[in-house]
């Protein structure tokens, strides 16, 4: 059974509408999921909890409903986001005890574990800790409870390189040793091509792709041509191209190669991304 199944997702504003938005997690897997500021991502992981209410959609945990069984899936699930914007003057431990009350399956142990792993003082309030630790916190709190599920709003924003690399093997450690799923957002690609099993892709408020990462990354190249040799019959196939250094380069498909007067080279997840936002 899919962990989480969302099926014709929507939400409309007045400046901005997403737009049937389906997509399914498998158990024991990490899905990442991007776009560029404004595409619709947070609204997205909100409307899954009903943070935001959709105005129309479905979306199933466990192949259940919120309406159905709220408080067995909020036990289920850790929802994090970048930072604490919550009892801003409140000690940690006290803000921890609070918490603990609301799941059945709080588990200390796990708790100091990854108190002492990020290096988190409980004396300390939310405005006294840095960027970088007021995501951990949260995170704490949320790996504490036994989430089987774990749905992460940026969740390495204002990590330093080295804390988010041991974040990303804390993620593939969760998922490979307790079959835990993880669904996140990041604009940071890199993260994502180091650990991520599948991809969601949003632009302007509707899904572009939806599939393994894999698979993905292998149906684009970059074409990199020198100054002044970027044909018209060349550039018919191209997405999003944009000047660099040494000339231009754009996007390609793999199934429109192969293309004249280029450098081919594989594509990496920022590539791809950079290109097709720039095709507007």
């Amino acid at each position: 059974m899919d962990v989480l199944s969302v099926c014709n997702l929507e939400k409309h504003y007045p400046a901005f509408s997403l737009r049937d938005v389906s997509f399914t997690l498998a158990p024991g897997s990490i899905t990442g999921f991007i776009g560029r500021n404004g595409a619709g991502k947070s609204t997205t992981l909100k409307s899954l909890l009903n943070f935001v209410h959709p105005d129309s959609g479905d979306i199933h945990f466990w192949g259940k409903t919120f309406s159905q069984d709220e408080l067995n899936i909020k036990q289920r699930v850790g929802f994090v986001t970048g930072g604490i914007d919550y009892y801003p003057k409140k000690k940690l431990k006290v803000i921890t005890e609070v918490t603990r009350r609301f799941f059945c399956e709080w588990d200390d142990t796990a708790y100091r574990k990854y108190m002492d792993l990020f290096a988190l003082d409980e004396e300390k309030t939310p405005d006294q800790l840095s960027e970088g630790m007021k995501v951990k916190y949260p995170l704490a709190l949320a790996l504490s409870h036994r989430a089987e599920l774990l749905i992460l709003d940026e969740p390495t924003s204002g990590l330093d390189p080295v804390s988010r690399d041991d974040l990303l093997d804390i993620f593939m450690d969760l998922v490979e040793h307790e079959n835990m799923s993880i669904l996140f957002s990041t604009h940071i690609t890199s993260d994502l091509e180091k650990c991520a099993d599948n991809i969601i892709y949003i632009k302007n408020g509707g899904l572009i792709a939806c599939e393994e990462m894999d698979t993905f990354l292998a149906g684009y190249k970059v074409a990199e041509f020198q100054k002044g040799m970027l044909l018209g019959n060349d550039k018919v196939k191209l997405i999003g191209c944009k000047r660099d250094r040494h000339g231009m380069s754009g996007l390609i498909k793999v199934s429109d190669l192969p293309i004249e007067n280029a450098k081919v080279r594989d594509a990496i997840l920022e590539d791809i991304m950079v290109h097709i936002e720039k095709e507007g």
